[in-house]
């Protein structure tokens, strides 16, 4: 039950984040080719607002099992070996990196946050911190994403059960 609600979550952000991408690009291209008029601050959402989404979209592919890999050898073993290689990955490959990113992510975060960063464009987006914040969140929600998918590998390890 909890799992499906943090897919559903997850899920419910990462397509709010996608509308809201496409709402401001929308808002910036008629801006800009019929008024003839742009705004950083609207640019400077467009990368915010995909950063973000791409961030939340890590770890949303890992819990659905739709992360990208090399299938040439591992389409064509067993589901017991396929499960092994995904335990393994995630505690080599996965974990490690995600630990690292969000340790020095959530300094990366409060040193803007400390120091007020801002945009160095004028009319840029202020609170620099906020965007940068999402880079140690994401990457927490990797974590958990990834234990969620060691554990269903390891079921499927022990009882066989998909």
């Amino acid at each position: 039950m909890l799992r499906l609600k943090y897919t559903q979550w997850l899920e419910n952000i990462t397509v709010g984040l996608l509308l809201l991408t496409i709402f401001n690009v929308f808002i910036d291209v008629v801006l800009r080719y019929i008024f003839n008029n742009s705004s950083i601050a609207l640019q400077e959402m467009e990368w915010h607002l995909f950063s973000s989404l791409f961030l939340l979209g890590i770890s949303y592919a890992l819990q659905k099992d739709a992360h990208v890999r090399v299938d040439i050898f591992y389409a064509d073993l067993s589901k017991k070996k396929q499960a092994l290689i995904n335990i393994i990955g995630f505690v080599i490959f996965i974990l490690p990196v995600s630990l690292l990113i969000a340790f020095y992510g959530f300094d990366f975060a409060y040193s803007a946050y400390e120091i007020s960063e801002v945009s160095a464009d004028p009319g840029g987006l202020s609170h620099r911190f906020i965007i940068k914040s999402m880079i140690p969140i994401s990457f927490v929600l990797v974590i958990i994403s990834g234990f969620m998918f060691a554990l269903d590998n390891y079921k499927q390890l022990k009882v066989g059960q998909p």
